[in-house]
């Protein structure tokens, strides 16, 4: 085995899984210098913290509130599916949720745990398929463990670690990591993040019968709203032409899983 291989091997760098229609490659091998467990503890007590304050300002929605159903109702068809993405998310404690608030946001925290603002409901006026494209995307990124993988490349760097010393000080990485609770809310992904999770959030929703054409209406709803420089979804989910044509490149790779999706249904 290769010096290279072996290195991969003991990172457990992941592939995507064999009956992918898109590609997206092997996950990067980074994210296991965090403890999964970890990470998700934090960002399960962020959660946490976010929904308490949301329901202070009364600003969590009921379990009765019709775009709250209609969330929940799109993610009883996509999670089933996201254990063919990551095997860990079988133990995940899936949870969606919806704030009241203007902002243009939504997100998927390590753990499964998936929230919705309602902003991004009204001010694009998304219907299912939409919707089912951003839950996706956002699912996507929990799935492909980016945040984990980011988490693990910032703290790396700061403290100066060389890789075979990332790989004997698991301890301080891990303790870093529970302690960025606060930071997992406004980790910004990389250029190659975003791509990856626009591909695996579209073959999820197509999997699950949502019209894969949808993407690519999404995010020109999404281009026509950047004026708004504060909108918060945007700062970390930059639209663009180059992402739009390279949607509509995939759209042919899951046409039949959403044709046979729709048979089933």
């Amino acid at each position: 085995m290769s010096r290279r291989a072996a290195v991969l091997a003991l990172l457990g760098v992941a592939a995507a899984p064999a009956g992918a229609q898109v590609q997206v490659g092997s996950a990067s091998g980074m994210r296991r210098l965090v403890p999964a467990g970890q990470l998700e503890q934090a960002a399960g007590e962020q959660y946490a913290q976010l929904l308490a304050q949301a329901k202070a300002r009364r600003a969590l929605a009921g379990a009765g509130d019709p775009q709250l159903m209609q969330l929940r109702a799109i993610a009883q068809r996509l999670i089933p599916l996201a254990q063919t993405w990551n095997e860990r998310s079988r133990q995940w404690r899936w949870e969606v949720n919806l704030i009241r608030s203007p902002e243009v946001n939504a997100f998927c925290m390590p753990g499964g745990k998936i929230v919705f603002f309602t902003g991004i409901l009204d001010r694009l006026k998304l219907g299912d398929d939409e919707i089912a494209m951003v839950m996706g995307h956002e699912m996507a990124h929990a799935l492909r463990e980016h945040a984990r993988e980011r988490v693990a490349k910032t703290q790396a760097t700061n403290i100066g670690l060389s890789l075979g010393a990332q790989l004997l000080g698991l301890g301080d990485l891990g303790r870093a990591a529970a302690s960025l609770g606060g930071q997992l809310l406004t980790l910004k992904f990389s250029r190659s993040d975003e791509s990856e999770a626009d591909l695996v959030g579209l073959e999820l929703a197509a999997r699950a019968g949502y019209d894969p054409r949808a993407a690519v209406s999404l995010w020109r709803k999404m281009g026509e709203v950047t004026g708004g420089k504060g909108i918060g979804f945007l700062s970390t989910h930059p639209t663009g032409p180059d992402r739009i044509r390279n949607l509509e490149q995939n759209l042919p790779k899951v046409q039949g899983l959403y044709e046979a999706a729709r048979e089933r249904r």
